[in-house]
């Protein structure tokens, strides 16, 4: 199979790495990357160098570019790109997207297979996501600093079989990955976990152990968790009941000095997925009829404070 990994980001980078490095040029797979600039050269010179907590190498992709020309016709596509940049880049590589392209996004939205479906046009568009803390180091360089490194994807009809290949792809680079029978349930899953400590971390500009540890910050941690659970529910997503301790549970998990994504966007002043995640919880709520206090002044805050 040819598989493009789409944005050598922190996410990109651990799992394109991982597949870079299992199936080096002239195996039986084929790794592309669509990256730019600095990263890009910087990899197409001296390779990828990942440092995980699972271990350290160097990975060769067969390619390195920005051009959907280069990539050509792809069987596999992961998406690894910020939510505000999925729909813009979804146009850039639509040529390299054929209706036998298995289309995965993992990024922090749940609704990426919509934004994917309408830009693209075409390909087999599923839903994903990834439990993990990465960032790039430098150019050619991610490293990982926390999380399970889970890749979790599906198909929304609950079809299973036709992507068997896939996940064995995944799973022979030491991916640890699930091809899930109940996508929408694992997507809004983790969107509830990251949308609501990605939201206190940046707001307070904390790590995920000082959330926790400090009543103030976790008991809003729990209500925009609420808020969630209560959207989710209006929208039949199935949510497990104990999903709000769970999301306790798997923010424990981290270390306590992590800091999330959208945390480190804002410190550097960066663009931030506000939108993709306490944005579209602000949204959905008003159009299903969903209050939801905390997020819209969590939202506003944030936005003031991004400028």
């Amino acid at each position: 199979m040819k598989v493009a990994v789409i944005g050598i980001g922190g996410v990109g980078g651990y799992y394109g790495g991982r597949l870079a490095h299992r199936y080096p040029r002239g195996s039986e797979h084929e790794i592309a990357f669509f990256c730019r600039g600095a990263h890009r050269e910087a990899i197409r010179r001296d390779g990828l160098k990942l440092i995980a907590r699972d271990g350290e190498l160097i990975a060769h992709p067969s390619i390195a570019t920005d051009s959907a020309a280069d990539l050509g016709a792809v069987d596999v596509a992961l998406f690894a790109v910020k939510g505000y940049s999925l729909a813009e880049v979804a146009r850039q590589v639509r040529t390299a997207v054929t209706n036998s392209t298995v289309v995965i996004p993992l990024g922090n939205g749940v609704d990426n297979d919509e934004v994917l479906k309408r830009e693209l046009r075409s390909g087999k568009v599923l839903n994903g996501g990834v439990y993990i803390s990465t960032h790039i180091e430098g150019p050619g360089m991610v490293e990982q600093t926390g999380g399970t490194r889970k890749l979790f994807f599906g198909s929304p009809d609950g079809e299973m079989e036709p992507y068997r290949p896939v996940e064995k792809l995944l799973r022979d680079a030491g991916i640890d990955a699930t091809l899930s029978d109940h996508i929408l349930r694992d997507v809004w899953t983790k969107f509830i976990f990251i949308d609501a400590i990605s939201a206190v971390t940046s707001l307070q500009g904390v790590t995920i152990g000082t959330v926790l540890s400090t009543p103030e910050f976790r008991d809003l941690y729990v209500q925009l968790l609420r808020e969630v659970q209560t959207l989710a529910a209006r929208l039949n997503v199935g949510l497990p009941d104990a999903v709000v301790e769970q999301s306790v549970e798997r923010a424990a998990a981290f270390p306590p000095d992590t800091k999330t994504s959208m945390q480190l966007d804002v410190e550097r002043k960066s663009r931030t997925e506000l939108d993709t995640m306490m944005g579209y919880v602000v949204r959905k709520g008003k159009e299903v009829g969903i209050p939801t206090p905390q997020h819209a002044r969590v939202h506003k805050a944030l936005s003031s404070l991004a400028g």
